[in-house]
């Protein structure tokens, strides 16, 4: 049996595409991956980003719930400091109740946003110090009991919705150890602690109900094709649009030549340095880079986030991942 593959969409805004076409494009992505036999696919709450249409997380898990027929879907995650357990609660046991045995919950602390932005979400400063309380306070919300006397969620009351904790820390990786839930690691962004963290979580875990041995999913970026060349086109093209997207000022046109001239540069270096795990190439070339990887971070599931820039692009490399690792039953 092969390692299981996931899917992070992105919920991208292509360039020249509205956001409507970026939610349709969310559909898309789902139903290729349920036909290529595909674990599951996440979305992550990030806010006031041009460029990402998934904010509302739980309305747009809903959405794609409802247009496709078995894979599982969830929040990669939800960033539990922006809101109050029983909210979240209530949101994901009203999807699980609408789509049984199909809804997971990952949770993170981080704001997923500017500062600004965390002023405008109404988010307390310190709401992240308190993440584990509300993890166990959301568990129990979807569990058989509460740790609030009187208040239940409705609905999300018994539906134990299965909880991952998402990180990109040691921090996450204790926690989750110490909870007995599933770990899953953004390396697909932040890769400095990636072993350190999965060997924290697997040296200190503790079974707990809904897990009794460590479970980590590590995060890495894919672009396959069919050929080398265009693999490789893809992927400067990547780097180049994340670049523009974190030191380039909005609206501003700036030239690939100059835009290369500024990754090759200290700062440049550090925001490529954030794709450090991404398999790029042929079907071939991108199974063997998947499974050296896998190795490398001891994992037992992938989240693959395909980083093709076009919606196409990024449905071919679906399936060229997909068949490459024979996931059909996997």
């Amino acid at each position: 049996m092969g390692v299981p593959l996931a899917i992070l969409d992105l919920a991208i805004i292509g360039s020249g595409d509205s956001v409507a076409d970026g939610l349709n494009a969310c559909v898309e992505v789902a139903k290729t991956a349920e036909a290529n036999g595909y674990s599951r696919v996440w979305y992550a709450e990030h806010h006031n980003m041009d460029a990402v249409a998934s904010s509302a997380t739980a309305v747009l898990i809903a959405h794609v719930a409802a247009n496709t027929e078995s894979i599982r879907l969830g929040s990669g995650g939800i960033m539990l400091p922006n809101h109050s357990p029983l909210t979240i609660a209530e949101q994901f046991g009203t999807l699980a109740t609408l789509h049984p045995n199909r809804i997971d919950l990952g949770l993170g602390r981080a704001p997923g946003t500017d500062q600004v932005t965390v002023q405008a979400l109404r988010r307390d400063p310190r709401a992240s110090e308190y993440f584990p309380q509300d993890v166990l306070e959301l568990q129990a919300f979807l569990g058989d009991t509460t740790r609030v006397p009187g208040v239940h969620a409705t609905p999300g009351r018994g539906t134990h919705i299965p909880i991952y904790i998402l990180g990109s820390s040691l921090f996450g990786a204790e926690l989750a150890a110490v909870l007995g839930l599933p770990f899953g690691f953004a390396s697909h962004f932040a890769p400095h602690q990636l072993r350190e963290a999965v060997a924290l979580y697997r040296s200190n875990f503790r079974p707990s109900e809904q897990l009794d041995h460590p479970h980590v999913i590590a995060g890495v970026n894919v672009i396959a094709a069919d050929s080398e060349d265009d693999a490789q086109s893809q992927f400067t093209t990547t780097r180049r649009a994340r670049l523009r997207r974190f030191l380039l000022k909005p609206n501003v046109d700036v030239p690939d030549a100059e835009v290369d001239r500024i990754l090759a540069s200290p700062q440049g270096a550090q925001i490529a340095a954030m794709m450090k795990h991404t398999a790029v190439g042929t079907p071939s070339a991108v199974r063997d880079q998947l499974l050296e990887f896998t190795d490398y971070a001891q994992a037992d599931e992938l989240m693959v986030c395909h980083q093709s820039p076009t919606i196409e692009e990024r449905l071919r490399s679906i399936e060229l991942t997909a068949n490459a690792m024979e996931l059909v039953g996997v």
